[in-house]
């Protein structure tokens, strides 16, 4: 996670920040997000949950393990999950939600909560809008990296759920875009962006999965 997590024992911080010539993924998740309808009928939060590839996960146990026991205590995982929390703030916690093209704002979430299984760090927050967000017109829900420099997917469609009757209702859809297509159909606003600005662009959204609901 570029600049925003841990500096490696072997490149430190500076090997994590973003760079223009960094425009592909180095860091690799698996993600699942739930869309949570609150009691009003309106969409009450995103929920998170981030599973990251096993090299990056060694990294952080040797960055993080202070004890040397090779594995990650209770409050070696709150440190890590309250530094993301500081440094994901710049890049909206690599979550997006959109009403009818326009992005909206959410509250940071209190926590980020940690935990290592098998190898491998789990994440897991959630974001809640700041104002009300009733469940109707054209919604879209994402997690994506401005920078490109974690890949975050989800594997199945069923990874991006809805919970809640008038969600359930919209008519859904999971767009996969083509990197192929985009690339060319995009080519010259694409590399003006990146060299624009390297620490992230909106064009980024153009190859994120994401979740639209048309209600």
């Amino acid at each position: 996670m570029k600049k925003l997590l841990l500096p490696t024992a072997a490149c430190a911080a500076a090997c994590l920040a973003p760079l223009t010539a960094f425009a592909h993924p180095h860091i690799f998740a698996e993600a699942r997000m739930e869309i949570i309808e609150g009691a009003d009928g309106n969409v009450q939060e995103v929920r998170n949950i981030w599973r990251f590839d096993e090299m990056f996960s060694a990294s952080v146990v040797l960055d993080y393990d202070k004890n040397s026991d090779a594995k990650l205590d209770k409050e070696e995982l709150a440190e890590i999950g309250n530094t993301v929390h500081e440094s994901l703030a710049e890049y909206s916690y690599y979550t997006f939600i959109a009403v009818n093209g326009k992005n909206i704002d959410f509250n940071k979430p209190d926590v980020i909560h940690v935990d290592y299984k098998d190898g491998q760090i789990l994440m897991f927050f959630s974001v809640m809008p700041k104002n009300p967000l009733p469940v109707k017109g054209k919604l879209s829900f994402g997690a994506w990296d401005p920078t490109m420099y974690t890949a975050i997917d989800f594997a199945k469609d069923t990874d991006i759920v809805v919970k809640g009757p008038h969600l359930a209702a919209c008519k859904h859809k999971v767009v996969r875009p083509d990197p192929d297509e985009i690339i060319a159909q995009n080519q010259s606003s694409l590399t003006d962006a990146f060299f624009n600005d390297p620490t992230g662009t909106d064009m980024t959204k153009l190859f994120a999965t994401r979740l639209e609901l048309q209600c």
